[in-house]
């Protein structure tokens, strides 16, 4: 499931593209794969890591770019300054409790004129997620804050960079989510919640028009996700 849309990025074959907090490697492995970009994905999560590699491994016949998965830290990355041509932060800085640190160090390895992603849960959505379980935040490494879209927006543009564009996406994922939270996020047993994971596991393979359609009309509403698009001055 991709959070940043690349068709609005000018990402061409050779370009450095750096995802921090990467995980098994989503956004990574979509620019590797389509776009043929040098990609370094960046997490503390070993496990994830060995998966995003493992996958960007098997896609090195079908791509022209390099790819490089390291563990590091998003609030003391381990590169010089402008060093990226795009950087991806997708759904971690809601994670982070130095979460200004993080954003300078995002803005201090965009090269100047180019653009920085960054995704986090929306506000209402993510409010309801908290009301309905306090343990889908009070959990180790879960989420220890909800942003308000001028907060973030003040905070990224602060450190450097201007919004250009501010866009809402997977508005069906977040019912998901609050069943997850009603029976208790861990649960693995629930019927309606397996049912549910199901439903957006097929739409996420076949893309019908439906609910892509759905999804459009939803997402000003309930999107999971709100992601900004920034350009480095």
């Amino acid at each position: 499931m991709l959070t940043a849309d690349f068709q609005i990025l000018n990402i061409k074959p050779g370009d450095r593209v750096l995802d921090v907090g990467c995980g098994t490697g989503r956004h990574a492995c979509e620019v590797f794969r389509t776009l043929g970009a040098d990609v370094v994905g960046i997490d503390l999560n070993m496990e994830d890591l060995r998966k995003a590699a493992l996958t960007l491994y098997l896609m090195d016949d079908i791509s022209d770019g390099s790819w490089l998965i390291s563990r590091a830290d998003a609030t003391k990355l381990p590169f010089r300054d402008s060093s990226f041509d795009v950087v991806i932060c997708s759904e971690v800085l809601e994670h982070i409790p130095g979460n200004r640190a993080a954003i300078a160090e995002l803005v201090r390895v965009l090269k100047p004129g180019k653009d920085l992603v960054v995704s986090v849960p929306r506000f209402l959505p993510e409010r309801i997620c908290w009301a309905l379980s306090s343990d889908y935040h009070n959990e180790p490494g879960g989420h220890i804050r909800i942003y308000r879209k001028r907060e973030l927006l003040s905070l990224l543009e602060n450190a450097g960079t201007k919004c250009w564009s501010v866009r809402y996406k997977h508005a069906l994922h977040a019912p998901y989510w609050w069943l997850k939270c009603i029976v208790g996020h861990n649960n693995d047993s629930s019927r309606s919640v397996n049912l549910y994971r199901k439903f957006l596991e097929w739409d996420i393979i076949k893309h019908p028009p439906l609910t892509r359609t759905l999804d459009k009309m939803l997402n000003p509403l309930i999107a999971k996700s709100i992601v900004f698009y920034l350009r480095k001055g």
